[in-house]
């Protein structure tokens, strides 16, 4: 429970309403309810919902007027919403300690107030932050070293020799160093290639459910400061990301890709390999990167190209039909002028 002048000091707000208002609860300005706080964007879905949702306060753009009930004014509402539904968030369900069934090795380094689940591994000689939480099922390779503040939910995998920042969060299923896709193809077979570098993941870093990070074949794969990727991501070895990129769910990173500052990798686009893709890039979804890209283009299509040429392109594709059939009167047309011009010369056989 909070009150809405607390909400509206928390995220630097005008206030415009009763402060002692209380608020519950978040929730989508269509489905709040009369004891919950929720947000519009901007002034077209502000004016779309003011009469319909129940909310008892919204965060509004600066610029909102007539709102009709209790809201706070921000120049960003939803950054304003994020730092809201924190206050709300509920704490990782986790026990302090460490659980008697998971399994740690002598040799490891476990910080202060370091949170560690049943069934959790964790090798030799590696290294567990202050404040960092292990659920239940995590498994820590030996070598490994996550910094201060981690939170790894249950079932990830990092393995061996693996280096991870400060304040990180690894979602579940998540595996992290595992080796890269190499093999040398013979005529008997398939030789693999073995990897032994490593994935250094920066501080701030968010990896996804069931995404998976792969080792150097010699030296390191790096995710980038702040850099957040989503589910059932693929990155390949030796990939270097930038830091604020954001990587979204479903997409595949092929080995030694270079990915600069602040990329956006839409739902389901791909990177193939060795390639650069410079700072301040945009991939649309089902985006095929298939040659380096300049810094700040936005590309998209499979092979992706600028999108303004690639929206050019799918219109055209559209027309394809009628313009399949327009050919067709076409070719229908001349072979009728043809056969008119040779009847028009022909000589009759009377004449020779």
């Amino acid at each position: 429970m909070r009150r809405l002048g607390d909400l509206a000091k928390l995220v630097a707000g005008e206030l415009v309403g009763n402060a002692n208002l209380v608020i519950e609860g978040v929730a989508p300005i269509a489905e709040a309810g009369p004891r919950e706080i929720s947000f519009a964007e901007n002034p077209k879905v502000l004016a779309k919902h003011k009469n319909l949702t129940q909310a008892a306060a919204l965060i509004v753009p600066k610029e909102a007027k007539e709102v009709g009930r209790p809201h706070i004014k921000v120049a960003n509402p939803r950054l304003a919403f994020a730092q809201v539904l924190k206050e709300f968030a509920w704490a990782p369900d986790v026990k302090p300690g460490i659980d008697p069934s998971a399994v740690i090795d002598k040799t490891a380094q476990l910080g202060n107030d370091v949170i560690i689940g049943p069934q959790v591994v964790v090798g030799s000689k590696a290294k567990i932050g202050k404040g960092t939480v292990l659920m239940g099922g995590v498994y820590i390779g030996s070598g490994t070293v996550l910094g201060e503040n981690c939170l790894v939910y249950p079932h990830a995998c990092i393995r061996e020799r693996v280096q991870v920042g400060n304040g990180v969060i690894i979602h579940a299923g998540a595996v992290i160093g595992e080796d890269g896709f190499g093999f040398v193809s013979l005529p008997s077979g398939h030789v693999k290639v073995p990897h032994i570098g490593t994935v250094i993941v920066e501080d701030e870093v968010e990896i996804g459910a069931n995404s998976a990070i792969e080792r150097g074949t010699c030296g390191a794969t790096i995710i980038g400061r702040g850099t957040k990727i989503g589910n059932l991501v693929q990155i390949g070895h030796n990939v270097r990301i930038g830091e604020n990129c954001l990587v979204v769910a479903m997409t595949g990173i092929a080995g030694s890709a270079i990915l600069g500052n602040r990329v956006v990798l839409a739902g389901q686009s791909g990177v193939a390999g060795h390639l650069t893709v410079g700072d301040d890039c945009v991939v649309a979804a089902r985006g095929l990167v298939a040659g380096d890209v300049t810094p700040g283009s936005f590309v998209s299509g499979f092979p992706a190209r600028s999108h303004k040429e690639n929206m050019r392109i799918l219109a055209a594709e559209r027309r394809l039909p009628e313009l399949l059939k327009r050919v067709k009167q076409l070719e229908q047309q001349l072979e009728r002028l043809i056969q008119d011009d040779i009847e028009l010369w022909e000589v009759p056989e009377d004449d020779e």
